[in-house]
């Protein structure tokens, strides 16, 4: 596995909107100095069985190491979505994705996990079928970021491939 890399410059994400948009013939407003957690982290995996059990050890002590402000709940349910979207570019686009990105990107509100292969074939969330022993972990991921108030999507890549991803919120959901 490779070494964990902050972006700095690269891909940004905000989905905190911890900055609110500017009132008609107002400035807007200067978003807040970073907080010692956030930024964007990317390594790579092969597209192997073992990388699973690496990428979820990974994502986990780089969360730990930040000092990120997150809940055992939050941190169980973001494992579990690395180990299914991990798992789903290995056992399905390992022919035309020899290797699996990972992207973790930490804001002031949120964190967000990313898995990118080069495989064009866009998932669909499948309806739960009791008669099969896999298929559902997409739905999984659909419904553990759904109860944890987070939101996930499924984007193609400018070089033909897909990341999927989701974004859970460091705070519980209010209301």
């Amino acid at each position: 596995m490779e070494t964990i890399e902050r972006e700095d410059g690269g891909r940004k994400m905000d989905v905190s909107g911890s900055v609110p948009p500017a009132k008609e013939g107002e400035p807007a407003a200067a978003p807040a100095d970073p907080l010692a957690y956030e930024g964007v982290w990317r390594f790579t995996v092969p597209a192997v069985e073992e990388s699973v059990p690496q990428a979820r050890r990974a994502v986990r002590d780089l969360l730990g190491r930040q000092g990120v402000p997150a809940d055992r709940d939050l941190v169980y349910s973001l494992l579990l979505i690395v180990s299914e979207l991990v798992t789903n570019s290995v056992r399905h686009a390992a022919l035309l994705s020899p290797q699996v990105a990972v992207e973790v990107a930490i804001g002031r509100e949120w964190v967000r996990v990313a898995v990118e292969d080069n495989h064009p074939y866009r998932p669909k969330a499948l309806e739960a079928d009791f008669g099969q022993t896999g298929g559902r972990g997409l739905l999984l991921v659909r419904e553990v970021t759904r109860e944890s108030g987070g939101v996930c999507d499924v984007e193609h890549t400018s070089t033909g491939g897909k990341v999927i991803w989701a974004a859970l919120p460091l705070a519980a959901p209010t209301g």
